[in-house]
C-alpha cells in the first residue's frame, strides 16, 4: 500500500510538473513607456498616463489553446466605444517557436519599424480592432510575414489587463515554456499610413493623436515599451529597452540604423 501511496504521489507530482512547464511570465519595469527614452504621449485626454507601460505578460497554454495576457499600468478605457473593454492600446507578440522548418523573419510588422536581433515565426496581434479588420490588414501589408500571424477571434481588456486565447495548433502546439518572446506595446490607430498595419507614427512633436519625441521621418521606432533584459521587471530594464530602441536616421529621413530588439527566454 506504502508503495501504490509513493507511486501515486510521483505520478501526480509529474504532472504538476508538466502543467507548470506549460506556462511563461514575465514583468517590465514601471514608468519606461518612453520608447528609447525620450517618446511622449500625444495630448488628447484618451491617452492616459500609463496606457502603454507594459507591466507583465503572461502565456498559458491549456488543452489546444494558449492564453496570452498583458498587463499595463493604467486602467484600460473604451472611450472610442470599440466594444472589448479598450481601445487605444495595440500590442504585437513576437515568438520563435524554435520550429527550425517554419520561415522566420528579422523585420517586425510594417509600421513598427524594428528589427530582430534573431529571427521570429509566429506573432500575435491583440488589437481592439475585429479580426476581420485586423485579418484585411495583415493580408494587403503582411506580405511574406503574413503567414507567420495569429490573430484571436475575440480580445478582451479589464481592469488592467487586454487578454486573447489561440489555438495551440496555430503556434505550432509546443510548450510555450521553451519559446523566445517579446511584447511590442504600441497603439491603436484606425487611419493608419498606407505601409503600416495599424499603427501609430511617432512625430517629432507630439499631436493630438501623435507620439512625441521621434522624428517625422520614418526611421524611429513606433513602440512605446517592450521587454528587455530578463524580463523579471528590474530597474534596469529600463535601460536596457531604452538601448535596443535606439536608432540613427539618414539625412533623408530612412533608416541608417533600425531599433534591434531582442527576445527574452525563461
Amino acid at each position: 500500500m506504502t508503495n501504490l501511496r509513493w507511486m501515486a504521489g510521483a505520478a501526480g507530482l509529474l504532472l504538476a510538473t508538466a502543467a507548470v512547464a506549460q506556462e511563461v511570465s514575465f514583468k517590465d519595469p514601471t514608468g519606461d513607456d518612453k520608447g528609447p527614452g525620450n517618446y511622449v504621449y500625444p495630448t488628447d485626454p484618451v491617452y492616459t498616463k500609463g496606457a502603454f507601460d507594459l507591466t507583465a505578460f503572461k502565456a498559458k497554454k491549456s488543452g489546444g489553446k494558449v492564453d496570452l495576457e498583458v498587463t499595463f499600468g493604467a486602467k484600460l478605457e473604451d472611450p472610442w466605444g470599440m466594444g472589448n473593454g479598450f481601445a487605444v492600446q495595440m500590442v504585437f507578440v513576437f515568438i520563435d517557436t524554435g520550429d527550425k522548418a517554419a520561415p522566420h523573419f528579422t523585420d517586425g510588422l510594417p509600421g513598427l519599424n524594428v528589427a530582430f536581433a534573431e529571427g521570429w515565426d509566429k506573432v500575435v496581434i491583440l488589437s481592439p480592432q475585429s479580426a476581420g479588420r485586423v485579418k484585411s490588414e495583415v493580408d494587403s501589408k503582411g506580405g511574406a510575414m503574413k503567414g507567420a500571424v495569429v490573430i484571436p477571434k475575440r480580445t478582451r481588456g479589464a481592469n488592467r489587463s487586454i487578454s486573447a486565447s489561440v489555438d495551440a495548433a496555430d503556434l505550432g502546439g509546443g510548450d510555450p515554456s521553451t519559446w523566445a518572446w517579446q511584447v511590442v506595446v504600441q497603439s491603436n490607430e484606425g487611419f493608419p499610413a498606407a505601409t503600416d498595419l495599424l499603427t501609430r507614427k511617432v512625430n517629432e512633436y507630439e499631436g493630438q493623436h501623435r507620439f512625441g519625441g521621434g522624428t517625422d521621418g520614418d526611421c524611429d521606432p513606433h513602440a512605446m515599451d517592450v521587454l528587455a533584459g530578463k524580463g523579471a521587471g528590474a530597474a534596469d530594464e529600463a535601460q536596457a529597452q531604452f538601448k535596443m530602441l535606439a536608432y540613427q536616421c539618414n539625412e533623408d529621413g530612412t533608416a541608417k540604423q533600425k531599433a534591434t530588439l531582442t527576445l527574452i527566454r525563461k
